[in-house]
């Protein structure tokens, strides 16, 4: 009987310390995926940034070519 008790509480003692490294991996990786969003949040408005001046450009770049000669 007390075998068995030992086995219950060794078995035990293994679960929560893979709970507990299962736990902290979860963690880790939930702290990474913040990351990961709030670099894709920052290249977004980067991009967003980058079109907006490429836009301007474009249509001030319209208005100063002047039209070939033969036109």
């Amino acid at each position: 009987m007390n075998n068995i008790k030992e086995e219950i509480s060794r078995r035990m003692q293994l679960l929560e310390e893979k709970f507990e490294y299962q736990d902290q991996t979860i963690e880790t990786l939930n702290d990474v995926i913040i990351e990961q969003q709030n670099q894709i949040n920052a290249l977004e408005e980067n991009l967003a940034k980058l079109q907006t001046i490429l836009s301007t450009d474009m249509v001030q770049g319209e208005k100063d070519d002047p039209l070939p000669p033969h036109y």
